[in-house]
């Protein structure tokens, strides 16, 4: 999931330094939901790795 919010931010530069605004805007907001979706599954993952040791 991380490699597609960097994939969409990568994206997003590239149109952005080419003048393509809309597609910039696009990728960049589907590359910030990837990454908050990918930090509220890393965080539940590791707080239930650490519950399981105990």
């Amino acid at each position: 999931m991380l490699y597609y919010a960097v994939v969409f931010l990568i994206i997003a530069l590239a149109a952005g330094i080419l003048g393509f605004t809309g597609v910039a805007g696009a990728a960049v907001g589907i590359a910030k939901i990837l990454f908050i979706v990918f930090l509220v599954l890393f965080l539940v993952s590791f707080v239930y790795s650490r519950r399981g040791r105990h």
